[in-house]
């Protein structure tokens, strides 16, 4: 079946946003990187997709939204993100 689709939108200088790509990066899991430090376009469509999230990350796993960096990292802890990402 493969990887399932990521998307993940960030801002300029987010540590949180740099820490979750690095255990995505660990995984070896290709993402969608949609910088919103300047508004736009994909920061409406992240605000579509997440209509309560105020902050960045926010990660989506196929159609799962994670949310930000701590709930990626607790789903890591659960052992349970190798199974999101496996699709």
């Amino acid at each position: 079946m493969g990887q399932p689709k990521i998307d993940i939108y960030t801002k300029f200088g987010c540590g949180f946003c740099f820490r979750a790509k690095r255990l995505l990066d660990s995984k070896g899991a290709d993402y969608n990187e949609f910088d919103i430090t300047m508004g736009g376009p994909k920061r409406d469509e992240m605000l579509e997709r997440a209509p309560l999230a105020r902050t960045v990350p926010q990660i989506f796993i196929g159609e799962t939204h994670v949310g930000g960096s701590d709930e990626l990292h607790e789903l890591e802890s659960a052992g349970k993100l190798d199974v999101l990402l496996a699709g």
